[in-house]
């Protein structure tokens, strides 16, 4: 029996997360070094938004913060959240991400990348991929 993937299991634990007055530079560079597309915003311990990658694209050569053009109402969800319910929301939301909190703190991330890599193994479990030998 094919066991149904969690929230847990797919995010991405101990995200990186920007400063809300930090420069935009500074949050591209972190993005770039690491590969991703989106930062949690933090104000302090307070967690008050998200930035992605498009938020940052285009930006004319103005000193931009991050404050300037994060989303300032990310769709957080609880560690204990219900994969499938967090999914719906992201596709009704046509959004990119969760922040995934513990106690109100964060603990992690959830991507469309995330989804997609999830989806992916979930099917090779119920659909194994033939031998080589047998591929033609």
């Amino acid at each position: 029996m094919v066991k149904k993937p969690t929230l847990a299991a797919l995010m991405t634990p101990f995200p990186y997360a920007i400063a809300l007055d930090a420069p935009i530079t500074e949050a591209s560079s972190v993005m770039e070094d690491h590969g991703i597309h989106h930062l949690p915003v933090v104000d302090g311990q307070a967690l008050v938004g998200i930035i992605s990658a498009r938020d940052i694209a285009d930006r004319d050569t103005r000193p931009w913060l991050v404050r300037d053009v994060h989303a300032p109402d990310p769709y957080i969800v609880d560690l204990g959240a219900a994969l499938d319910d967090v999914l719906f929301s992201m596709a009704e939301r046509h959004i990119g991400s969760a922040i995934v909190t513990r106690h109100g703190k964060l603990a992690g991330i959830f991507t469309h990348v995330d989804a997609c890599r999830g989806f992916a193994a979930f099917l090779r479990e119920l659909y194994p991929l033939p031998p080589d030998d047998l591929v033609a």
